[in-house]
């Protein structure tokens, strides 16, 4: 398995700093970006270009938590964690409200259209701004949600930087895999929220 924090040569941890990590992609990957081998022999544009798309993947992977998570998961265990629908503890309210007001931002959806009289279509167009408004202070919950996690992570730091080395009999049980796979299912949880949250949005303002 390609290892992303190698590739960027980052240390193996939960939390990474954006910004840094921003930094690092660039200073490893402009020697090798298209623009830069354009005028090269096709031998060697063909393997910048490889190794441009090698770090730009690597990137990918690390910038978004969870996806970052899920491959810090496979390089630690080396598997992905089972597929499991199990709530996270600490989001099931959420679950909860959220599927409900979706349900029932569906139902005000599907019935938008029957408005005829002018009266009715105020009345709807007042409704529609209304449900912006509850959809808006549900999404600001999930960011909170987020936020907690993220600043979890980030204390889990700790932990990698004082286990024994990558490759030792003894890393595996110094580290919190258990909470860490609990973490990865509560951000894939939080991002499916906001993508189903923002549909809802989208469709009403249309």
């Amino acid at each position: 398995m390609t290892d992303a924090f190698a590739l960027l040569d980052v240390p193996r941890r939960p939390w990474l700093d954006p910004d840094a990590l921003k930094s690092r992609f660039l200073e490893r990957s402009t020697p090798f970006h298209p623009d830069r081998v354009h005028s090269a022999a096709a031998v060697e544009k063909q393997a910048a270009n490889a190794r441009f798309a090698e770090l730009n993947a690597a990137y990918n992977t690390l910038r978004e938590p969870r996806d970052r998570l899920l491959h810090l998961l496979e390089l630690e265990t080396g598997a992905k964690p089972p597929d499991i629908q199990r709530i996270p503890p600490g989001t099931m309210d959420l679950f909860v409200e959220i599927g409900q007001t979706c349900r029932e931002a569906d139902g005000f959806l599907a019935s938008r259209g029957e408005a005829s009289s002018p009266m009715l279509k105020l009345r709807t167009m007042q409704a529609g701004l209304e449900w912006l408004d509850k959809l808006g202070s549900l999404q600001g919950r999930v960011n909170v949600r987020r936020e907690e996690l993220m600043a979890e992570l980030r204390s889990l730091n700790a932990a990698w930087e004082a286990a024994p080395a990558v490759g030792d009999p003894a890393r595996r049980a110094a580290l919190p895999l258990e909470r860490l796979e609990q973490l990865y299912r509560a951000l894939s949880y939080v991002a499916r929220w906001t993508g189903q949250i923002q549909e809802r949005v989208v469709q009403l303002v249309l």
